[in-house]
């Protein structure tokens, strides 16, 4: 997609909930599963070495997890790291977006929207709340959900009186906006109030009033047990954006968002990597309680062929370099080590890391991805044409850092002090 393309950008990702999701027999989505458990791969290598050369800030947040939650957790942020940066880039100057989250991972993704769309553009964060059946005993039970929403700039549209709410209370009055004098009659006073009672209440950053899964009609579910509400995604659409905006729901699932943005007047694109949700896309528009929607719009609606940017100049030419030095090594071998030095255990941005061989060639060493390394300048050059053995005994002797790997060295080398700082 083009950059600056997209007015609305609505997210309910993968929560890293270590679940196995399945559509029950019967339902539109019958057959799909999904296992929400992240393990790192040679993928993550890739997209760690992407992640640091276009934000160091989102790739320390993730080697951070790592530490304190284990690769599981870096793995799914590495995911949802790399998709951040493309969202920011296809999302306007005006545009806002919204990530739906719940506790599993939601302290790190804000700190990694933080990374990306700039602190200073958050704007709320949504507590959704709903009930039902639980069985928690040993603490509260967990019912609400987490949105995060961030402005992408203060032109950003927000349609505060589209999603006012009626007042509940048995005296009206008692909740509308007071106006004060201000040189103002009593009579354009009270006129002033009953056109804030008609109108509604401001919103506040809580939603109990739009339900969970259970509350779903049985006309909209698709079977997905993470499945939310129209009436959700209506909010949302409506309050940040307007219509003919373009809406962008880059985990589609059972096109929720879609139509959503569909019924409110708004051009849609959702991505979803299951197939069957093309076939739910296309049944949920023309559900008859929907306005046969579908009809609407020409019957390929989905796209499976790659898009391809126009806004983009054609890819640089790679420069010419040793085979073991090319940049698809050079990101897998930055990911295997988390940016650290494989020698004094240093981080470093990715630009700065030279290739080396653990075995040299001086010793038969080859070139395969299982005998190469990155180093720092100094270790590099430290090292030479040696081996790794002798560069951490160098390290040692200087007093200077060294990899966890270099101190499983020492150790069962027989070293006695192997605990110098």
């Amino acid at each position: 997609m083009n950059s600056g393309t997209v007015d609305l950008i609505y997210l309910d990702p993968p929560f890293n909930s270590k679940k196995q999701y399945k559509a029950p027999i019967g339902t539109p989505a019958e057959g799909q599963s999904f296992d929400d458990t992240w393990r790192w791969t040679d993928l993550d290598d890739k997209w760690l070495g992407e992640i640091d050369r276009r934000n160091e800030a989102l790739s320390a947040i993730i080697r951070a997890a790592r530490l304190t939650q284990g690769n599981g957790t870096a793995a799914y942020l590495t995911m949802m790291g790399i998709r951040f940066l493309e969202l920011h880039r296809v999302l306007k100057s005006t545009g806002s977006i919204y990530l739906h989250c719940d506790p599993t991972a939601n302290s790190y993704l804000r700190i990694c929207m933080d990374a990306v769309f700039g602190k200073d553009n958050m704007r709320n964060e949504i507590a959704w709340c709903y009930t039902g059946v639980g069985n928690a005993t040993k603490q509260f039970k967990s019912k609400h959900d987490t949105i995060y929403f961030y402005a992408k700039s203060k032109a950003s549209p927000f349609n505060v009186d589209a999603v006012r709410k009626p007042y509940k209370r048995s005296n009206p009055s008692s909740g509308a906006t007071s106006f004060a004098a201000g040189g103002r009659s009593q009579e354009e006073r009270y006129r002033l109030e009953r056109e804030s009672i008609e109108r509604g209440k401001l919103m506040e950053d809580w939603w109990d009033d739009v339900g969970s899964g259970g509350h779903i009609s049985k006309k909209e579910r698709t079977g997905w047990a993470t499945q939310k509400p129209l009436k959700l995604l209506q909010r949302i659409i409506k309050v940040s954006s307007n219509p003919g905006d373009m809406v962008l729901d880059p985990f589609a699932g059972c096109a929720t968002c879609c139509v959503a943005a569909e019924i409110e007047g708004r051009q849609w694109v959702g991505i979803e990597a299951c197939e069957e949700a093309t076939n739910i896309v296309r049944e949920r528009l023309d559900e008859a309680d929907l306005g046969n929607l579908g009809h609407s719009r020409p019957r390929a609606i989905v796209k499976r062929s790659v898009p391809c940017r126009t806004d983009a100049p054609p890819p640089a030419k790679p420069k010419r370099t040793h085979g073991y030095k090319s940049a698809d090594n050079l990101a897998t071998l930055y990911g295997q080590q988390f940016g650290d030095c494989n020698g004094c255990g240093v981080h470093y941005h990715v630009k700065d890391f030279h290739h080396d061989h653990i075995h040299p060639r001086s010793k038969d060493g080859g070139d395969e991805i299982g005998n190469l390394q990155l180093l720092c300048g100094n270790c590099n050059s430290t090292k030479h044409a040696n081996s790794m053995e002798y560069l951490w005994g160098r390290l040692y002797e200087r007093q200077f850092p060294i990899s966890p790997a270099g101190w499983e060295y020492l150790k069962q080398s027989g070293c006695k002090d192997w605990r110098i700082a």
